[in-house]
Formats: C-alpha cells, structure tokens, sequence
C-alpha cells in the first residue's frame, strides 16, 4: 500500500512525492500508536511516534534522493534535493503526529467497543491535562469510622488544598501518593480516598491511629499506675502477682503493662481496682506464661492499615445470600440472627449469608465503607453480590 502511494507520488512531481512520503509515515504513526494503544493500554509517547515516521521518510530519502545523486557521480547535492529533503522530513514530522493522534482515537475506540477499556486501578492511567497531575481535596473532610478523629485545625489545614503529582500515575499509585502525602505531610494515620479516572476527589475521609491504653484493655478490666518492684526482665505483656510490700497479702493478679522506675502501669480487673492504693509500694512477682494470642492481634491490628468493623446485613440487600468467599475482605466472625446458633468464627468460604446476621470484617477504611454500603443497600434485579 505504502510502495503504491510513492509510486503514484513519483509521477506528480516533487509536491506529489512529498505529499506520498507524508502519508506513509503518518500510516506508519498511526499503526504503531495503535498498537502500543491495544498492547500497553496507554497513550504512546509523542516522540517515539514521531520518529517511527521519520524512520519511513528518512528510508525513502537516503534511497531515493540525495543516495541517488551521490551514485550517479554528483559532487554535491543540489539545492532542489536539499529542499526536497527538508521539505519531506517537515511533512512527514507533521503527518506522524496527525497519525499519532489518530492511532490512539481509533485505539481507544475500538478498546472500548470490545469491553477492554474497563482496566482496574493498576492499569487504568489518571486522564488528566498538563504537565501534572493536581488532585484537589474538598472542603469538607470525613472521619473514618472505627478510628479518632483528627483534630479540627488539621482538617481545615487539608480543605481546599491542591496537590500536584507527576503524569503517568495510574488510578492505584495516585491514590496511594495521596494517602502517603497526607500521612506524612499532615501526620494523618489512616485515610479512605475515591477517585475518579480524571484524578477528581470523589471521597474523603481521614482518622488517626488509635492510641493509649484504653483500646488494648479487656472488657471489665482497668489499668492503673502503682509503686512496685519488677523484676529486671519484666516486660509488657507479663502476668504478675501483686503482694503487699512485707510480702505478706496477696492483692490480685495483673498484666505488667508499662515500666518507669518505681512507678509501673498494670492492667487488672475493675473489681480488683479497690484493692490497691496508689501510694502504697508493692512487690511484683512474674507468672510463667503462655502465648498471648488476643494481646498479639490487638498489637498487630493497631500497627496495620486495616480496622475491624462490624456490618449488619439488610435482608434485601445484595449480601444476603452472598457466599462469604465472595467479599473481599477478611470475615473473621458471624453472627447469625438466631440467637441459641451463637457466633460462628472463621467461617468457610461456601458459607451463604442471610440478612438479618452481622459479620466481623478487617479490612482496609475504603473497603469496609464497600460492605457497608452493598450490606445496608436494597437489592435490584441487576445487582449482583459484592
């Protein structure tokens, strides 16, 4: 096709060859954006296109042009050859980046009417104008539910604000630079982020990690700061007895909790607060013990991004009936509606769910806002499960 346009080119004169070496490469452009289209699901770079095209006018040239006048015994290239060949690699340069465009179009066009244009987040590429991506946050800003607030002042110090990120992101990486510029930038613990292919904010919630003692203690139980002894290997987590100081009476028992010289943190029973006074000096003796596995979870799941939630299922929503394979997230517990079935923990993932039972999720806050949402919401004939 290519060798007939320049064939038909070289019978109209210099402007005819020209206009033939113009289409040619921006033939040549338009096929390979369209294939780098349809193989990395992106827009090619400009200049690399750009030069797939001038390699066709700068084959035909160094055949055709100047080649030719150097094999017939020229001594130097005449000004017509020189003009042509400026000529050529003009026009050809332009009619590459006219093919770019239009490989790409047709790409994406086709891309979308065979369904391949629905890319997840890590290969969907942020559709944003300029230089650089700007992600603007709302002025209203959320709590993550099942964490602290953040305070007020930094809230007010992220509304509004315009944030600029490189080209080239896809939908995954910029939310993931924006929740690392947040909790570095703003000191930010946790942040559940939605947006759009433009890079458009659609959600926005912060909260901070969970901190001080009262979120690791057991239902029914207190911590309180008394003066002890412990011994020089003693450590959070330890089981200890607490005896008077003439070693006499027996208080109760406890778990060490923190150390700061005379001065040590314990975590015992409510019932058992009444017991010690806190200007009293006690002796501490340390208990062999076994692994703690609650202690070791309510560590880990402090440390982590993801939070434990509990999600009630609607009996019309799109849960109900759902298996628990099919969510994903983590469910680590369910509680059936029955009362005497009680709470089924780790259930298999075959299990069907039934509305009117709760579900213990760990799950990252964007995820567990999903469940909620598809728990909470009405089913339609459409809808399927989450």
């Amino acid at each position: 096709m290519i060798g007939l346009q320049l064939g038909v080119a070289e019978a109209t004169g210099p402007l005819g060859r020209i206009a033939g070496v113009a289409v040619a490469a921006g033939l040549a452009a338009a096929v390979s954006a369209l294939v780098y289209r349809w193989y990395a699901t992106q827009r090619a770079p400009t200049g690399v296109i750009v030069l797939v095209g001038l390699s066709v006018v700068a084959g035909y040239l160094n055949t055709q042009t100047a080649l030719g006048q150097v094999i017939e015994g020229a001594a130097t290239v005449s000004l017509e050859a020189a003009a042509f060949n400026i000529g050529s690699v003009l026009a050809g340069a332009g009619a590459s980046v006219v093919g770019h465009r239009t490989g790409d179009h047709v790409g994406v066009t086709l891309l979308s009417r065979s369904g391949m244009d629905a890319f997840d987040d890590l290969t969907r590429v942020v559709r944003a104008g300029g230089r650089v991506i700007r992600v603007e946050l709302p002025g209203e800003i959320d709590d993550v539910v099942g964490y602290d607030p953040v305070d007020p002042e930094t809230k007010d110090a992220l509304a509004g604000q315009s944030l600029l990120f490189p080209r080239g992101l896809t939908v995954a990486q910029l939310r993931e630079r924006v929740g690392s510029r947040l909790r570095d930038d703003y000191g930010v613990g946790h942040v559940d982020l939605e947006l759009d292919a433009d890079g458009t904010v659609t959600h926005l919630a912060v909260g901070r990690r969970i901190a001080g003692l009262g979120p690791t203690l057991p239902p029914e139980s207190v911590a309180m700061a008394i003066r002890a002894d412990p011994s020089y290997a003693a450590g959070p987590g330890d089981l200890v007895q607490i005896w008077s100081g003439d070693g006499q009476q027996h208080r109760c028992n406890a778990e060490l909790r923190a150390t700061a010289g005379e001065v040590v943190t314990v975590a015992i029973d409510a019932a058992d607060a009444t017991k010690l006074d806190p200007d009293e000096r006690y002796r501490l003796v340390t208990l062999a013990t076994d692994g703690r596995p609650d202690r070791e979870f309510v560590s880990l799941l402090r440390a982590a991004d993801e939070t434990m939630g509990v999600v009630d299922i609607n009996p019309e929503s799109a849960l109900a009936g759902t298996s628990v394979g099919a969510l994903d997230v983590t469910v680590v517990a369910v509680v059936s509606a029955d009362p005497d079935s009680g709470i089924e923990t780790l259930p298999a993932g075959e299990r069907a769910l039934s509305g009117g039972e709760s579900i213990y999720v760990i799950a990252a806050p964007d995820e567990l806002r999903t469940v909620e949402t598809a728990a909470a919401a009405r089913s339609t004939p459409d809808s399927g499960s989450s």
